[in-house]
């Protein structure tokens, strides 16, 4: 949730004082640069389940084995993927049919964020390892510090310095390094947690298990990604650079809304995965069945005050623009009823990575946020028009609610 209130305020600055193409410029590019960071949820949910699992078991020499390699595997995934991103970028943005206009902005907020890729892929997945090492209230706080510091270099950066979307980008990478440098810090040296970053050996076994585990997490962020990028695309055939600022702003209030899901999924994930490890089948039916009440009751609270509160959050945003406001709070109020579903796909995916079942994690992740929406999106649209888009997920999640039942 805190991840998702520093994202958000780069979105209310980028729009409120840049203006402009500014906004959809960002939103247009932003999904091509998170399908690398995606990397940084497999390492970190597969790796976490895998290591839980391994101090469940009583084994604490190979967990934190396993731990060190992971994190120095992504420091290099890191730099290579940069490398091959700012060689595509500029290609990447022209075919998201990017306009004159809006090129030079998606090239330089894309161009800065990558710079920082490592460190948003270890900021990911430290926040699952902080977990698994029993350090989850630290964890709280390192998502606060690295929030508070992204909306104040957003203030100074855009606000004052008057940067524009570079100084949105450089307000990220710089909150992300915090995110990053932390916990390693925490872990290199010396500590109470039974993790510790040290001398490893790569093995491939480990490597693959983590990957397949994690997967599903990354394919669910791979598919959203994805998904993200054909809505905008459909949108910039239909309405034009309006539709996907309005999609953006979506994406942005969504994430507060969804966020509480992923981080109750995320956070819980290697509570179950030690109880599997140490083989508490009582412990594990009670967890499941706590948390399947816990967040149905959740999402009932999630979708009525998104409903009640689109006009507000979307006026934070463009209360400048009066078509693009209006445009947004009824996008806003058709997507917001997917919420009265999302919950329980995100937990059931999170729930078979946990018990170190890749597989069946990965097939409802896939089928969630790709198949499904993908048909739904192409689809939709072309029966109701432009609401089609915006109620594409609530019927993809509904489809997904039967894969997830069975």
């Amino acid at each position: 949730i805190f991840t998702s209130i520093y994202g958000v305020v780069d979105g209310l600055f980028i729009s409120n004082v840049v203006k402009g193409n500014a906004f959809a410029s960002v939103n247009l590019i932003m999904p091509a640069i998170m399908i690398i960071g995606t990397i940084g949820f497999m390492f970190g949910t597969g790796g976490s389940a895998m290591i839980s699992k391994t101090l469940g078991e009583g084994d604490q020499e190979k967990a934190n084995r396993y731990f060190s390699m992971l994190i120095y595997l992504e420091i290099i995934s890191g730099i290579i993927f940069t490398i091959i991103g700012l060689l595509i970028l500029k290609p990447v943005a022209i075919l998201l049919k990017a306009t004159e206009d809006m090129l030079p902005a998606c090239l330089t907020y894309g161009r800065i964020l990558l710079i920082g890729m490592t460190a948003f892929i270890l900021q990911n997945s430290f926040q699952s390892f902080l977990v698994a090492a029993e350090k989850p209230g630290f964890g709280l706080i390192i998502s606060i510090i690295s929030g508070v510091t992204n909306m104040i270099l957003d203030f100074l950066f855009i606000y004052v310095f008057k940067w524009g979307v570079a100084g949105a980008a450089i307000a990220t990478i710089i909150s992300q390094l915090v995110g990053a440098i932390i916990p390693m810090v925490y872990f290199i040296r010396k500590n109470k947690s039974p993790l510790r970053i040290g001398k490893t050996k790569f093995e491939l076994s480990p490597i693959l298990k983590t990957c397949a585990n994690g997967s599903s997490e990354m394919v669910t962020n791979l598919s959203m990604s994805l998904v993200n990028i054909l809505f905008n695309m459909q949108l910039m055939d239909l309405v034009g650079a309006n539709g996907v600022s309005a999609y953006g702003i979506i994406m942005y209030v969504g994430f507060l809304f969804v966020g509480t899901y992923v981080g109750y999924s995320v956070g819980s994930a290697p509570i179950t995965s030690y109880h599997y490890g140490a083989g508490n089948k009582e412990e594990l039916k009670s967890l499941l069945k706590k948390s399947l009440k816990l967040l149905g009751a959740t999402a009932i609270v999630m979708t009525l005050l998104a409903e009640i509160f689109a006009k507000p959050l979307a006026s934070i945003f463009v209360s400048y623009d009066k078509e693009l406001l209006d445009l947004t709070i009824n996008a806003l109020r058709l997507y917001s009823l997917s919420y009265i579903v999302s919950w329980f796909n995100i937990y059931a995916s999170s729930f078979f990575t946990a018990l170190n079942d890749g597989f069946v994690s990965a097939l409802i992740s896939f089928v969630r946020t790709l198949v499904f929406q993908v048909i739904v999106i192409l689809i939709l649209p072309k029966i109701i028009g432009i609401n089609g888009i915006w109620l594409s997920v609530l019927v993809a999640e509904i489809l997904s609610l039967i894969v997830s039942l069975i």
